[in-house]
């Protein structure tokens, strides 16, 4: 996967969360393209979600990214 794609893959998976996680700013997102503890960490400050289930949601996001699907 070159650069680009990579960008679009997250570009896609940004969407995504901010749909799921609406009050997170656009920085905190960005955290998750890198700075996974960082990101979770602010998942857990606003949405109370454990690290194992905020990790869980992220890859049902990923996978249906991958897909090209909508997660559930």
């Amino acid at each position: 996967m070159n650069q680009d794609q990579a960008k679009g893959k997250f570009d896609q998976i940004k969407g995504k969360i901010k749909q799921t996680w609406g009050r997170l700013t656009d920085d905190e997102i960005a955290l998750a393209n890198g700075k996974r503890d960082q990101f979770f960490g602010k998942l857990q400050e606003k949405y109370g979600l454990m690290r194992e289930e905020a990790e869980e949601q992220l890859k049902k996001l990923e996978d249906a990214s991958d897909r090209g699907e909508r997660a559930a």
